[in-house]
């Protein structure tokens, strides 16, 4: 029987529809129309444009999932080049699971002199990239690559991870002509499908699961390109895609929950065990001030600051350890990200505080799905801290440059999951920023008889602004620092830079600068025109695309703040004050306001924008969209400005 076993089911997989259908691409073959540029008027826009993208899944014997894709792609520009490169994951983290990648075969093809030129890919431009602990990357490169040429690859790839079982994206950064993928597994495995799309599917197969096998297929036609745009998480969390969980084996549930994975980790020696034992920071916690009912946040920020100059973060995101937080702290006082929090758990709790770990994935990551119980869907931990009001905080101490209870950025993902006690104490926790980003820009400048400008700029950088501001300073240095300062004002003349609040992170960072510009060569006698709220204003609406399918996610509230004060030159006044104007967002989402006041020689010109959500759906869009379009218009208003008499 168990050899009769794998032919039934290619039997039975070969009777299924969904299966029987002929493949949508011939591999090794294709019409020489492909090679010319007619086919392609349409995208011209595009750098490159999948034809087709067909794949398989089964579990042909039992215990391992097979895998197949084929991939065909035109390369319309010199900028779409890199769309002749192909990689495949392979997945190895778990002891005696791995993925392997066989029957790796490409073609190039290229029209030379009216006929098709077939150059294969060679087997040695594999080069197998270590991507991390948990991951390996195989890449390949197909020869002969240019502008005009159509790349083809195929692979076969084999996992014995059969709770994931394989998924599919329909979607990609460029078009997708046709995309089409077909699963098949046998009866004793049930897995629950989760499908994600925007765009109706072209094909939605299912054949049941009377026989020995259950079959599906799914294809899509024609799907744009999903691109990242600005303030998004990341492109995984919109793709159109299937993907699946494995929910019970042989009539027996297998299903993860969350309740069992908290109990996992409880027991998992690098998230529980470590966290009771904090006696090596017994004598440095002793040296903090006694707790009070009134000294609470203060001793919170104190357990970080201990924390924070003790071990420095490498930068490698990790909900693990391989070293003991002993000596993380007393030797090599540095750690991966969840080395550093484990650390601060362990003294928050040397400490009394009832301190937690808290899962939760980076913005860059995903966001976390709670209906899907997947420890994967993971990548980072912190320290949740019930604070006696029944409010709580979240904490971090991988970045000494941000406020004790600032969350980094890259945290603000909506949801964690903090890990109590017990199983039962674990819960789902909103991942709330307590800071705002706020920008002010105080400017005094004084017009000349020739339209000459010149004067001082003041600026603060507030909550993540500051931090951002912060890193940069970091990261560039004082003098790169200034220079990239002054980007921003092309035209002007910038000198005397200066800094203020360098090092207290709980305060704004605080720039100030002289800043000039000289006359315009073609100014009319008598008569000077000027947009200074442009001048310190965004270049452009950041949101470009007319539509958008998925939320604009700040991560948090947003204030920006201008104020010009303009001095005229004696003799000379505003020939009309521009009209103030207000704009207000459904539902309280945020305002936008401008004015103008003119008394005399002095005039003052102000613009504030609120957004006083961190996200907005879709449907917000537009409206978020068109108050940038008329801010950027308004702040584009010229002053008039003329000679009296």
């Amino acid at each position: 029987m168990r050899r009769l076993l794998p032919l039934l089911l290619v039997q039975a997989l070969a009777r299924h529809p969904a299966l029987a259908q002929p493949e949508p691409v011939k591999f090794g073959h294709i019409d020489s129309q492909l090679l010319t540029a007619a086919p392609f008027v349409a995208d011209s826009a595009a750098e490159a444009v999948v034809l087709c993208d067909y794949g398989t899944a089964s579990i042909p014997n039992g215990g391992e999932v097979r895998f197949d894709r084929i991939t065909r792609i035109k390369i319309l520009k010199k900028s779409g080049l890199d769309w002749g490169n192909f990689e495949a994951l392979l997945r190895h983290d778990q002891p005696g699971h791995a993925e392997r990648l066989t029957n790796v075969q490409g073609f190039t093809y290229n029209l030379v002199n009216g006929k098709v030129e077939q150059m294969p890919l060679q087997a040695t431009t594999g080069v197998l990239l270590k991507k991390s602990e948990l991951y390996s990357l195989q890449r390949f490169a197909l020869p002969h690559v240019r502008v005009g040429s159509v790349v083809e690859f195929r692979y076969t790839l084999y996992s014995n991870y059969l709770s994931n079982f394989r998924g599919w994206d329909f979607q990609r950064s460029i078009p997708v002509r046709w995309s089409e993928y077909r699963a098949a597994f046998p009866h004793q495995f049930n897995y629950k499908i989760l499908l994600q799309t925007k765009q109706a599917l072209a094909v939605d197969e299912h054949a049941g699961a009377e026989a020995l096998v259950s079959t599906h297929r799914w294809a899509m036609r024609d799907v744009p390109p999903l691109r990242a745009e600005p303030f998004m998480t990341t492109t995984a969390d919109y793709v159109d895609k299937v993907f699946f969980e494995l929910a019970s084996y042989g009539g027996t549930d297998v299903a993860r929950s969350w309740e069992k994975i908290d109990e996992f980790l409880l027991h998992d020696w690098e998230l529980g065990q470590q966290l009771d034992h904090f006696n090596f920071l017994k004598d440095d916690l002793a040296r903090l001030p006694p707790p009070t009912p009134d000294n609470t946040l203060q001793r919170l920020a104190a357990v970080r600051a201990l924390v924070v100059q003790a071990v420095k973060c490498t930068g490698e995101f990790s909900m693990r350890t391989s070293t003991p937080l002993r000596k993380i702290y007393q030797q090599t006082h540095q750690g991966n990200t969840a080395e550093v929090n484990f650390l601060l758990v362990a003294a928050l709790r040397g400490a009394g505080f009832a301190a937690n770990p808290v899962l939760l994935s980076t913005r860059a990551h995903g966001r976390v799905r709670a209906t899907m119980p997947e420890l994967g869907q993971f990548n980072y931990v912190a320290a949740h801290v019930p604070l006696p009001d029944g409010q709580a905080l979240v904490l971090d101490a991988t970045d000494p440059l941000l406020p004790y209870d600032m969350l980094p950025e890259r945290c603000l993902n909506q949801q964690g999951r903090v890990i109590g006690g017990s199983a039962a104490a674990s819960r789902w926790v909103e991942l709330k920023p307590r800071h705002r980003r706020t920008h002010l820009q105080q400017v005094q400048l004084r017009l000349a008889p020739d339209g000459a400008l010149s004067g001082q700029v003041h600026e603060e950088f507030g909550g993540y602004a500051g931090a951002q501001q912060r890193a940069s300073l970091q990261a560039a240095g004082d003098k790169k620092f200034a220079a990239d300062v002054a980007k921003f004002l092309p035209g002007w003349t910038v000198t005397g830079f200066a800094l203020t609040n360098r090092d207290s992170v709980h305060m704004p960072l605080a720039l100030d600068y002289a800043v000039a510009q000289f006359a315009p060569a073609s100014a009319p006698v008598g008569t000077i025109y000027l947009s200074p709220l442009q001048y310190f204003g965004p270049e452009r609406n950041p949101f470009r695309a007319e539509t958008r399918q998925f939320p604009v996610d700040f991560g948090y509230v947003r204030e920006e703040t201008i104020v010009v004060n303009l001095t005229l030159p004696a003799g000379y006044a505003l020939a009309e004050t521009p009209k103030s104007k207000a704009l207000d967002l459904p539902d309280n989402g945020g305002r936008f306001v401008c004015s103008t006041t003119a008394t005399g020689a002095a005039v003052q010109l102000t613009s504030r924008l609120l957004l006083r959500k961190p996200i907005y759906s879709a449907a917000e869009y537009a409206t978020l969209r068109e108050l940038y379009r008329q801010l950027l218009e308004k702040q584009a208003e010229r002053l008039v400005v003329k000679k009296l008499g």
